[in-house]
C-alpha cells in the first residue's frame, strides 16, 4: 500500500526548504512528503492525486502567495480532499484571517511562523492532526470488513458495536454491491442466509457474531486483573473518562468498566462545537479517543462489554456484581453510568428497531441514507446535530419537533446551521403516531399536535432523540434516588427522608457521595446535574478529588 501524501506550500524557498525537512525528518517513514512554491503547482498536484485515489493526509499552506491566498487554496482542498487536515501558515499579522478561516473553511489548525524548535511548536500539532486522520483512514483493502443487508438489526448492531469501540471497518451491502458482497461470501464459504458476516484483517471470518465475540476477536479487555482497586468507575461517558484519567494519572489504581461503548450518548455527537479549547468543533468520537487514549497512558485498566449488575459494601469495600457473573472489589465507587435515550411508545416502532428507526445512531448510518428522504424526532442540540450529519447524505431531512420551533430546545448557532441548510425542513407541532413497512421502515404517520390532523409519508429512516432516563436500575437499593430515578448526592440527598436512617457517619456527605458512604455520582446520572459535556467531564474529576478524601478517611 503506498503511504499518503502530507503536501507543504509556501512561496518563500528558505521556509519551504526548512518546513520540508523539520516535517521529513519526522514523518517520512509513514507519510510521503511533498513540497511547492507555488500555489498554483499544489492545487495541480492536489488535482493529479485526487484523480489517481490518492489519500491526502496533511496539506500545510503559507497565506500571503501571490498566485493564491493560502485560505483560498485550503478552500479548494476542502472540496479535493474533504479528509484532509488543513494548517494555515502564518505570520503574526495574518491572525485574524486564520481564526474567520476556521469558520470560513473549516480550518484545522494555524501555525504561527517560525515554529522552531518544531519538537515544541510543531510537532505535537501535526502529531495530533495525523492521529485524528488516520483514525477515519482505513483502505479498503485492510483491516475489518462487514457484509451484510442495510436494514438489517444485526448488522446495525455490529456496525454499531465498531463505530462505538472506535474500530475502523468496511461496509458492504449485500444488495446494493452484489458482485463485491458475492467475492468475499464464497470466500468465507458461506451463504446469504448466514449474514451478517465479519471478515477480519488476518482473513478468518465470523458469521452472525456476539458482540462478546467481537470484543474478543479485536482484542477488548473483558477481564479485570486485579483483585482489589482504588476507585472502580461504572461507565464511560465524559464522566466516567475523566474520573479515570484523575484518578490514574494521580496514583489510584483504576478501573473503568463499559458495557456498550466508551464515549456515552456524547460519544455518537456527529458535531460539538462549543467545548472548550475546541475551535473548529470536535466528534464525539474524537473527544472519546482522546480521552481513551489519556486514561490508558495514565494506566487505567478498561473493561468493556462488561455491565454492572449490583453493588455491595463489603468491610468497606465495594463489591460490584458484573454481567458475566465475575465480582470486583474496589475500596470507592463512581458511578457514571448516564442516560439512555428514551423509546418512542408508538405502535409499529418496535418491529423496526436497527431496520430504519434508530436511536441516537446518526453517526452509524447517515451514509446509508444517501439520496433518501428522512426523519429525526427531537428537538434539542442531539437531534439538531443528528439532522445536520444526516443532510450530507440524505435527500431531506425532516425534523419533528411538538413545540412551535428549535428555539427554546436548541442552542443558537445549531439554530442557523439548520437555518442554512438546504436540505433540512423543521416541522413543528408534529409528532410521529404511527409506522409500518413490511421488514423494514417505509411509512410513517404524522399528527399535528394542535388540528389532531394526520397524514401519512414515505420514510426510509428515523432517528429518536426525545429525552432520555438514568442508567440506573442496576443499583436496586443500594443508594438513594429521587422520583425519576436519578442518584442523589450531597445537600439533595442530605434533604430526602430516607437519609438519616441511610448515613450513620458523624460527617455530612461530600458534594458527589451517595447515601453509600465512598460512592459517588457524577454526570447526567446525578440528580441536578446540568446535562452538559463540559459539566460532566468537571464532575468526574471533582469526583476522585472526593475519592481522595474519603480513602485518607478509611
Amino acid at each position: 500500500m503506498n503511504h499518503p501524501f502530507i503536501v507543504l506550500v509556501d512561496d518563500d524557498r528558505q521556509v519551504i526548504r526548512a518546513i520540508l525537512r523539520d516535517v521529513r525528518s519526522r514523518y517520512r517513514d509513514d507519510y510521503r512528503v511533498v513540497g511547492t512554491e507555488s500555489a498554483k503547482e499544489a492545487l495541480e498536484l492536489l488535482q493529479e492525486l485526487k484523480l489517481k485515489g490518492e489519500s491526502v493526509a496533511l496539506v500545510i499552506s503559507d497565506q500571503r502567495m501571490p498566485e493564491m491566498e493560502g485560505v483560498a487554496l485550503l478552500q479548494k482542498v476542502r472540496s479535493l480532499h474533504p479528509e484532509a487536515g488543513r494548517v494555515l501558515l502564518t505570520a503574526y499579522s495574518d491572525i485574524e484571517a486564520a481564526i474567520r478561516a476556521i469558520n470560513d473553511v473549516k480550518l484545522d489548525y494555524y501555525l504561527q511562523k517560525p515554529w522552531h524548535p518544531p519538537e515544541e511548536k510543531l510537532y505535537p500539532i501535526v502529531d495530533e492532526l495525523l492521529a485524528d486522520w488516520s483514525s477515519e483512514y482505513h483502505p479498503e483493502e485492510e483491516g475489518i470488513r462487514v457484509v451484510g443487508y442495510q436494514w438489517s438489526p444485526k448488522s446495525h448492531h455490529i456496525k454499531e458495536f465498531f463505530t462505538g469501540n472506535l474500530v475502523p471497518y468496511t461496509w458492504t451491502d449485500v444488495e446494493l454491491e452484489e458482485e463485491k458482497a458475492e467475492g468475499l461470501l464464497q470466500g468465507a464459504g458461506v451463504s446469504r442466509e448466514d449474514l451478517p458476516l465479519v471478515v477480519f484483517p488476518d482473513g478468518t471470518t465470523a458469521t452472525d457474531p456476539t458482540l462478546v465475540d467481537l470484543a474478543s476477536r479485536i482484542g477488548l479487555q473483558m477481564k479485570a486483573t486485579g483483585e482489589v482497586y482504588d476507585v472502580a468507575i461504572i461507565g464511560a461517558g465524559p464522566s466516567g473518562l475523566a474520573a479515570a484519567v484523575y484518578g490514574a494519572s494521580e496514583g489510584l489504581r483504576t478501573l473503568l468498566v463499559e458495557q456498550q461503548a466508551p464515549g456515552g450518548q456524547a460519544g455518537t455527537s456527529t458535531r460539538i462545537e462549543n467545548y472548550l479549547g475546541f475551535p473548529k468543533g470536535l466528534s464525539g468520537a474524537e473527544l472519546t479517543r482522546r480521552a481513551l487514549a489519556q486514561a490508558t497512558r495514565f494506566g487505567t485498566e478498561i473493561l468493556t462489554t462488561q455491565g454492572a449488575r449490583g453493588v455491595a459494601i463489603k468491610d468497606r469495600y465495594k463489591a460490584i456484581c458484573l454481567s458475566d457473573g465475575t465480582e470486583i472489589h474496589s475500596r470507592a465507587l463512581v458511578i457514571t453510568t448516564g442516560v439512555a435515550y428514551r423509546t418512542l411508545a408508538v405502535e409499529g416502532i418496535d418491529r423496526f428497531t436497527g431496520a430504519g428507526v434508530y436511536y441516537g445512531a446518526a453517526a452509524v448510518e447517515a451514509r446509508a441514507c444517501k439520496g433518501e428522504v428522512v426523519f429525526v424526532v427531537g428537538g434539542g442540540n442531539s437531534a439538531g446535530q443528528a439532522a445536520m450529519a444526516l443532510s450530507a447524505f440524505a435527500h431531506e431531512v425532516n425534523i419533528l419537533t411538538r413545540g412551535e420551533s428549535l428555539a427554546r430546545t436548541a442552542s443558537s448557532y445549531l439554530i442557523d446551521q439548520i437555518a442554512e441548510a438546504e436540505n433540512i425542513r423543521v416541522r413543528p407541532f408534529t409528532e410521529v403516531a404511527g409506522a409500518a413497512g413490511d421488514r423494514t421502515l417505509e411509512k410513517l404517520t404524522l399528527r399535528n399536535t394542535t388540528t389532531g390532523a394526520e397524514e401519512v409519508v414515505d420514510a426510509r429512516a428515523l432517528f429518536i432523540y426525545i429525552g432520555a432516563r438514568p442508567t440506573t436500575d442496576w443499583l436496586g437499593d443500594s443508594v438513594l434516588l429521587d422520583d425519576k430515578g436519578f442518584v442523589l448526592t450531597g445537600r439533595e440527598l442530605m434533604n430526602a427522608k430516607p437519609f438519616r436512617s441511610r448515613w450513620k457517619l458523624d460527617r455530612d456527605p461530600s458534594l458527589q457521595e451517595t447515601s453509600a458512604p465512598g460512592v459517588f455520582a457524577a454526570g447526567d446520572v446525578r440528580s441536578g446535574s446540568m446535562a452538559r459535556i463540559a459539566s460532566a467531564v468537571g464532575e468526574g474529576a471533582m469526583a476522585i478529588k472526593q475519592v481522595h478524601d474519603y480513602l485518607a478517611r478509611t
